[in-house]
């Protein structure tokens, strides 16, 4: 009788020969013949079932070991050079293993990215498992996709988290990657879409549960690619430091700079100080210092920390978390202006008239000891008479001249007349647990101004210095509004009873008339997210194209080089313009300037964007348990497919789309903004007032969706039911009619 070997002598074959584990190999081994097989075969679907074995094209393999013939990815180049894989098809429980790639001399070169089948062997050692030699290359990974796993009995489905993505993708039983029930998947498009079907798909990274706590912001880190590990060759990097030197730098330590930061702060990268200017020619005037962070000392250039600040080329910031741009050793430790504690900086003192206007200033590389971290409400609170024990000893002698250097600064920013967007910023709460208690808005106060103030006025001089020594930057670029977006602005101030003039050379004190008009109306709001949204997006350039938000000729970033890599480059420009060391801007670096502009330009825009998607996931968490509530808004845009409206209490945006809001056939008017029921004649616009039922709030993607119920306080009118089509000319006629005489009556009120 043909002996059937036991589960664990199916293992160890399988595991000791890799090559040979099809049901026929292993029958061969251990001479099975005849009706044995259908014992054999039974003994493998057990072990198959227990997740001990997987079947892969009619062959048995240990699910937790690579196949010798497989798909990898390249990776990006290790510090030392070494290049790395990882594999498309495992399925294992653990982490997936660290495959080495083995190049011969004369295969083509790889890149992070490229796909490779390639043959393995399985090494164990101690910074890799395998090793991996190219068969050939088969092409560049193709656009991935974020996703929630829906598994079945053939293979799954992949539930796109993105909101504005109504396709899900189907996966084969071989494709799942071990993927479970509900976990938050990483997919990638497996072949052509079928002409009546869904299109294919295979998981290829399992990232958990999308439900746990705060796994909102991590959705956004992983589906924007937002680097959040450092390399252990970094981390070493930044341990290995230790604090600055006094050497050549000016002794700072006596001056009593202070920082003012939020509460929840995780560093503190500026400082001041400010006093009455006592030299006797600048009656009335100030003295300001403004200390940054000294991050060029420990950050040089073409280290591995150097590397990996561009890389990122910003901090992002959460409500849960922060994703730095440099390891918290540095960040949060020995380039953080910590009270008590001498830390190395880049210093500026600069003079100012008594009506803030600026007559001089110079850079110094220092030494200094932050007197007191302070708070804005604590400082805010002391001005306004209710100071703390700690703010009370400084009240005379700090708090009173920053706060005077601060009036006269507004004097000056008074014939700027920089734009003067009111929008609050929002502030989400989270218990332990992960879960949004309170959305609300941050309290704004006049020391958050004085401290915006002086920041502008430091990144003036350094543009100013670097300028004037004919030095290589990177400029804070912010281009007017293109002419088709000031005319969509018009339109919705004409709409509101406002007007923006037109014909003249537009700068940002006309933006503000409209503003300051607005600001007392119903339409407030409307107005300064309307005035955003026209303008164009600022970036970093090495051409200087001045700011226009600000109303400045030359501007560059230096005051946040903890969180921005652009500061860090106008500091080693500094550096080399005043012969201040070896750790300025090298010769590569300068010709490399436009590239780093960029890149880090996009990586801002990056971080931006995952901010943003973090926080619309939060608001649907915390509106997901007011379901089926009414609540109140504004209507804050109008579309083809619906209206968007920005909910009171939260400032969430939601959608109400144009088939929810009735029978009859609406008709969209790009040019005025409206959507116009062909039956009923009701126009909907931005501004309007509205009251709807949250109907669904999805924290997975964000989503909103919302019914109309009131508008300008009003029931929804409804009228018999025609046939569906446009609206007649009659109708549209009326209705832009109805809007020129309001833009008639605008302008004789204004005459």
């Amino acid at each position: 009788m043909t002996r059937i070997p036991t589960k664990d002598e199916i293992l160890a074959w399988i595991s000791d020969h890799p090559t040979q584990t099809a049901k026929r190999d292993i029958a061969r081994a251990f001479g099975i013949k005849g009706a044995a097989r259908i014992d054999l075969k039974k003994l493998l679907r057990e072990l198959e079932a227990d997740g001990h074995l997987e079947k892969r094209h009619r062959t048995y393999r240990d699910p937790e070991r690579l196949p010798p013939v497989s798909v990898l990815e390249v990776l990006e180049p290790s510090d030392s050079g070494d290049i790395f894989a990882r594999p498309l098809e495992w399925g294992g429980e653990g982490a997936e293993p660290k495959i080495l790639f083995i190049p011969r001399a004369a295969e083509p070169a790889l890149g992070a990215g490229d796909r490779i089948l390639a043959r393995l062997q399985h090494v164990g050692a101690e910074d890799h498992v395998y090793e991996a030699r190219l068969i050939r290359r088969i092409g560049t990974s193709p656009a991935r996709m974020l996703g929630v796993f829906r598994a079945h009995e053939e293979g799954g489905r992949v539930v796109p988290i993105d909101k504005k993505a109504n396709t899900e993708w189907q996966v084969a039983p071989g494709a799942t990657f071990g993927a479970k029930d509900g976990e938050l998947v990483e997919a990638e498009p497996a072949g052509p879409r079928h002409r009546m079907g869904l299109p294919q798909a295979r998981v290829v990274s399992r990232l958990g549960d999308p439900s746990a706590p705060r796994a909102v912001s991590l959705i956004a880190i992983h589906e924007h690619g937002i680097p959040d590990q450092f390399p252990e060759a970094v981390l070493a990097e930044a341990d290995a430091k230790t604090p600055a030197p006094m050497g050549k730098r000016e002794d700072l330590r006596d001056l009593p700079l202070v920082t003012i930061d939020p509460e929840d702060a995780r560093d503190h990268d500026d400082a001041v100080f400010a006093e009455a200017d006592t030299g006797g020619q600048n009656p009335g005037g100030h003295v300001l210092w403004i200390a940054i962070a000294d991050v060029a000392h420990y950050v040089r250039p073409g280290s591995r920390l150097d590397h990996e600040a561009r890389k990122r080329g910003n901090s992002s910031y959460f409500p849960d978390r922060v994703v730095p741009m440099l390891p918290d050793v540095l960040s949060g430790d020995l380039c953080s202006l910590h009270e008590g504690v001498e830390r190395a900086c880049m210093a500026v003192r600069i003079q100012i008239d008594a009506d803030g206007r600026k007559i001089g200033h110079r850079f110094v590389r220092g030494m200094m000891r932050s007197a007191a971290s302070l708070t804005y409400g604590e400082v805010q609170r002391a001005m306004d008479g209710d100071p703390s024990p700690r703010a009370e000893t400084m009240l005379s002698d700090v708090i009173r001249p920053l706060y005077a250097a601060y009036a006269a600064l507004r004097k000056a920013r008074e014939q700027r007349q920089p734009l003067e967007l009111d929008l609050p910023e929002r502030r989400i709460e989270l218990n332990d647990a992960g879960k949004v208690t309170s959305v609300s808005f941050r309290d704004r106060y006049d020391a958050h101004k004085l401290i915006e103030e002086f920041m502008v006025l430091a990144n003036v001089c350094a543009a100013e210095t670097l300028d004037a020594k004919k030095r290589p930057l990177l400029y804070r670029v912010h281009e007017e509004p293109s002419p088709e977006k000031l005319d969509a602005l018009r339109e919705v101030a004409g709409a509101s009873g406002l007007i923006l003039a037109k014909g003249q050379v537009l700068q940002t004190r006309h933006l503000n008339r409209l503003l300051e008009a607005a600001a007392e109306t119903d339409a407030a709001e409307l107005i300064n997210i309307s005035t955003l949204r026209s303008m164009t997006q600022a970036y970093y350039g090495i051409k200087n194209f001045g700011h226009f938000g600000l109303a400045l000729r030359q501007y560059a970033h230096f005051t946040s080089p903890i969180r921005r890599y652009a500061d860090l480059v106008v500091h080693r420009a500094l550096i080399t313009a005043h012969g201040w060391g070896d750790d300025g801007l090298s010769p590569e670096e300068e010709t490399r300037l436009e590239a780093t502009a960029k890149h880090i330009s996009e990586t801002e825009r990056r971080s931006m964007l995952a901010e943003r998607d973090t926080t619309d996931r939060y608001l649907a968490a915390f509106l997901s348990e007011r379901v089926g509530n009414e609540i109140t808004g504004r209507i804050s845009g109008v579309t083809r497919f619906g209206l968007f409206v920005k909910l009171d209490g939260t400032g969430a945006d939601g959608l109400v789309p144009v088939r929810s809001l009735g029978a009859e056939f609406f008709h969209f008017d790009a040019e005025t903004q409206t959507l116009m029921g062909s039956d009923t004649g009701v126009t909907m616009r931005m501004g309007q007032n509205v009251t709807v039922r949250l109907l669904e709030a999805l924290p997975v993607t964000g989503g909103i969706a919302l019914e109309l119920l009131e508008l300008d306080g009003k029931s929804l009118p409804t009228g018999p039911r025609r046939a569906r089509g446009k609206p007649t000319r009659r109708r549209e006629g009326k209705a832009r009619a109805k809007v020129a005489k309001t833009k008639r009556k605008v302008i004789r009120s204004r005459r």
